[in-house]
């Protein structure tokens, strides 16, 4: 089987679709847990006492960004049942793969713009930013970087 030698292996259409609609689904009900917390802390007293305006500015472009990765990861599924749930196409799978993947950006700016808001409540100073900082080098690092490991090494050993 092509791909075998190397530890992986080709899957069929159906079942990559399956594997990244399991994925999808997987994923959302965390990022929909963190939206709601996110929505409900604007109706807390605290919202009003302890952040400005800008922050409360903040707090708002972080709950876009969290809506706008629940939309690229739910855009899928509605996908799949739209152009035809009895059929899978590679460009479906290219198309739902680039979302969900894309879908890590807003969700690592949003959740790390709010960690700096917490930050700014409980620690103040310029430590928030740099904790937030890190939190973003964190998702980076595991999200962008370490998928890459492993071909940026057989790229290097492939220049031997």
């Amino acid at each position: 089987m092509p791909g075998k030698e190397d530890g992986r292996e080709d899957l069929a259409l159906s079942k990559a679709a399956e594997y990244l609609l399991d994925e999808c689904r997987m994923v959302l009900p965390g990022i929909q847990a963190l939206f709601g917390f996110q929505l409900v802390a604007v109706f807390s007293q605290a919202f009003d006492v302890k952040l400005g305006h800008l922050e409360q500015c903040a707090h708002l472009a972080a709950i876009a960004l969290i809506a706008v990765a629940v939309s690229m990861i739910m855009t899928p599924a509605a996908l799949h049942r739209q152009f035809g749930a009895q059929q899978v196409t590679s460009t479906f799978l290219r198309l739902s793969t680039r979302l969900l993947l894309w879908s890590m950006f807003p969700l690592a700016a949003g959740i790390c713009i709010d960690f700096y808001l917490i930050a700014q409540v409980i620690i103040g100073g310029a430590i928030a930013g740099l904790l937030a900082t890190l939190l973003l080098a964190t998702f980076v690092v595991l999200w962008v970087v370490l998928p890459r490991v492993e071909a940026l090494q057989k790229a290097i050993e492939g220049h031997r």
